[in-house]
């Protein structure tokens, strides 16, 4: 399997916005359920168009077969007390989860941040998503809290951690 990373681009909105709807369909684990996400292509483009344009903020893809197969999104602060600071967003499709996508992605991220000068990233998980939990503490990061009945998902209160990675 060859895997390309690279900075999506308001050209990449539908392929986004595709990836987005068969996560949101495959796995509990992101935010948004099954026909919640409400944005259009449209909307995706400018909200690529915005990280794209901002100094602190990034969104790469993983292209693996032919397709989108996961994404990492780095929003930073927009104001002078947290421009220091982003909060990141991932998603991999299940079949190509385990194959070190998360890791590439996290590596080139990574890189970025240290390069734009960002000292602190941010993100939030299921407690239960052990997968995801044990690449995030390999890239670096700590469970800083947990947030008690966080999300509501099939009827079921889920806890999350609130993980955080600060550069020295």
């Amino acid at each position: 399997m060859n895997v390309t990373l690279r900075e999506l681009l308001p050209g990449d909105a539908a392929a986004l916005l595709n990836l987005q709807h068969r996560l949101d369909r495959e796995t509990s684990f992101m935010l948004l359920a099954p026909g919640e996400r409400k944005s259009g292509i449209s909307q995706v483009e400018e909200m690529i168009r915005g990280l794209h344009q901002a100094e602190n903020s990034l969104i790469l893809g993983a292209e693996a077969d032919g397709e989108l197969a996961g994404y990492l999104s780095v929003e930073g602060g927009s104001f002078s007390r947290n421009r220091h600071s982003a909060y990141i967003v991932t998603g991999i499709l299940k079949q190509y989860q385990g194959r070190g996508i998360g890791s590439a992605l996290f590596k080139e991220m990574d890189q970025w941040a240290r390069d734009c000068g960002l000292v602190r990233l941010e993100l939030t998980v299921m407690q239960h998503n052990e997968q995801a939990v044990a690449l995030y503490k390999r890239q670096g990061f700590e469970v800083e809290g947990l947030k008690p009945k966080s999300l509501l998902v099939d009827g079921q209160w889920v806890d999350e951690y609130y993980m955080g990675k600060v550069y020295s």
